[in-house]
């Protein structure tokens, strides 16, 4: 199987944040555009996207969810798929995700490689905790 190695990849900061040299809004490359790019697509609710009912995950809607395994081996599995299916710029290695008791917070942990680009294997944890407690 052949190696193919692609050019970089590039998104626009949603900070709209200003380059200080050429006034542009600043944008994100490689690594930190396709971290960016996972995230949102996680934290994207189901039917939140027009026109694609079938982006996005239940994420946000499981904080407030009575916290067991069955509840995490189905984020896993529809985060998986998610990622498999809108990011074709990865190749996803491991989704993790751990409730700790008495609490209704989710920590992700997401594995992947970059296709295309000899960067090492991507980590990103993140911790989504509810706003009504």
């Amino acid at each position: 199987m052949a190696v193919t190695i692609s050019r970089s990849f590039k998104d626009i900061s949603l900070s709209f944040a200003r380059h200080p040299v050429t006034n542009d809004v600043t944008i994100l490359k490689n690594e930190d555009a396709i971290k960016r790019s996972v995230i949102n697509l996680v934290r994207t609710r189901i039917n939140e996207r027009f026109f694609n009912a079938l982006l996005g995950s239940s994420v946000d809607n499981s904080l407030f969810e009575l916290q067991s395994s069955g509840i995490s081996s189905f984020l896993q599995e529809e985060i998986t798929t998610l990622l498999k299916n809108f990011e074709p710029r990865i190749r996803l290695r491991s989704v993790v995700i751990d409730t700790p008791e008495d609490s209704n917070d989710l920590n992700i942990r997401i594995s992947y490689d970059i296709v295309g680009l000899p960067f090492p294997t991507q980590n990103i944890e993140f911790i989504l905790q509810p706003t009504r407690v």
